[in-house]
C-alpha cells in the first residue's frame, strides 16, 4: 500500500474488511482504475472464507462526488459501450458477503450508485446524496434510475432524477435510501459496529438472506416465498443451525463456523 493507491484496504479485524476510496484530490471521483480495483478487491474478499463483512467508504468529507468526467466528456456511444463500467458495480452487487456503505459528505452520481450497490447504507448526518447527471446532459447510467425508483417509488424518483437535486441524510433515511443516520463523522464507526454484529451471525444464513431478498424483489410474491421456504429448509443441513439452536437451549452464546 502506498499513499498514491486509489483504494486502501484496511483490516479492523480478521473478519471485516474496509475498502476506502482514496482520490481526495478529486473528491474521490470514480475513474476506471478505482472501479476495477474496487471490483477486484470485493471479488477477492467475497470469496475469502475468513471475511464475513465488507465496508466501502471514502473520507470524512466525501464518499464519492461522482464519475470522473474527464474520462467521458469527449467519448462516443460505442466507446462508452465498450468501457462498460457497469460491470464493475455488478461485481459488488453479486458479492455473497454483506456489504455496508459508510457515507460521509457527498455521494453524488456514480458515488450514490456505488453506495446503492451495498446491502446497507449508513449515512453521516451531514451527508449530501443525489443523482445530478441530468445537469450534465446525461442520466444516471450505473443503476441509479432503476434502484432509486424501486427504493423510493416512481413519483419521488422522477422528481429527484429530473431535477438532479441533492438530498440530505435525514431525507435519505425517510425515503428508505439509507438504513441508518449517524452523527457527522461517525458513519464508519457505526458501520463497523454493524459489521461486527453481522459477522457474529451464521455466514450461510447471512448469505442466503442476501440472495433471497435480492432475488425476491424482482420475482412474483409466490416465487419469492418459495425461494424463502427452500432457503429456510436448507439451513437445517448446516452445523451452524444445530449450534445456534443448541446454544439457545443451553443459554449460551453460539460459535458459528460457516459450515
Amino acid at each position: 500500500m502506498t499513499a498514491t493507491d486509489v483504494l486502501l484496504v484496511e483490516h479492523p479485524s480478521d473478519d471485516i474488511v474496509v475498502l476506502r476510496l482514496n482520490r481526495s484530490q478529486v473528491r474521490n471521483a470514480l475513474n476506471l482504475d478505482v472501479r476495477v480495483r474496487l471490483a477486484d478487491e470485493v471479488a477477492r474478499y467475497g470469496s475469502d472464507t475468513a471475511t464475513r463483512c465488507l465496508i466501502i467508504t471514502g473520507s470524512d468529507t466525501v464518499f464519492a462526488a461522482g464519475a470522473d468526467i474527464t474520462e467521458m466528456a469527449e467519448a462516443g456511444p460505442v466507446e462508452v459501450m465498450a468501457r462498460n463500467v457497469q460491470q464493475y458495480w455488478r461485481a459488488i452487487m453479486d458479492c455473497p458477503k454483506p456489504v455496508i456503505a459508510a457515507v460521509e459528505g457527498f455521494a453524488l452520481g456514480g458515488g450514490l450508485e456505488l453506495a446503492l450497490c451495498a446491502d446497507i447504507i449508513v449515512a453521516g448526518e451531514s451527508a449530501k446524496l443525489g443523482l445530478p447527471e441530468v445537469k450534465l446532459g446525461i442520466l444516471a447510467g450505473g443503476g441509479g434510475t432503476q434502484k432509486l425508483a424501486r427504493l423510493v417509488g416512481k413519483q419521488r424518483a422522477m422528481l429527484l432524477l429530473m431535477t438532479g437535486r441533492m438530498f440530505g441524510a435525514a431525507e435519505a433515511l425517510a425515503m428508505g435510501v439509507a438504513a441508518e443516520v449517524a452523527p457527522a463523522g461517525q458513519a464508519l464507526p457505526r458501520a463497523l459496529e454493524l459489521a461486527k454484529e453481522i459477522a457474529a451471525m451464521p455466514p450461510i444464513s447471512i448469505a442466503q438472506i442476501k440472495e433471497i431478498v435480492n432475488a425476491g424483489l424482482n420475482a412474483p410474491l409466490e416465487t419469492a416465498l418459495m425461494l424463502e421456504r427452500k432457503a429456510f429448509q436448507l439451513q437445517f443441513a448446516t452445523r451452524d443451525q444445530k449450534e445456534g439452536m443448541k446454544a439457545f437451549l443451553e443459554k449460551r452464546k453460539p460459535a458459528y463456523e460457516g459450515k
